[in-house]
């Protein structure tokens, strides 16, 4: 899954956090996406997430969004 290649590739995380990384992917991800899109969605949520949105609902509320916006 991307989110989780990311998470590894961005720091260290604990379990918990990856949890919910992957949740938040899972509820954003759409069926169809090319692995492109996929990674550019796990590349957005985590840095909204390094960013200090850590709040689950937030975090799919911005992530939604172009990164810088």
């Amino acid at each position: 899954m991307p989110i989780n290649r990311k998470a590894k590739e961005f720091g260290v995380f604990s379990a918990s956090e990856v949890a919910t990384l992957g949740r938040v992917f899972d509820r954003l991800k759409r069926e169809g996406d090319s692995e492109h899109l996929r990674e550019a969605l796990a590349s957005r949520i985590l840095a909204n997430y390094a960013a200090g949105i850590t709040d689950e609902d937030k975090l799919v509320s911005a992530s939604k969004l172009p990164l810088g916006r």
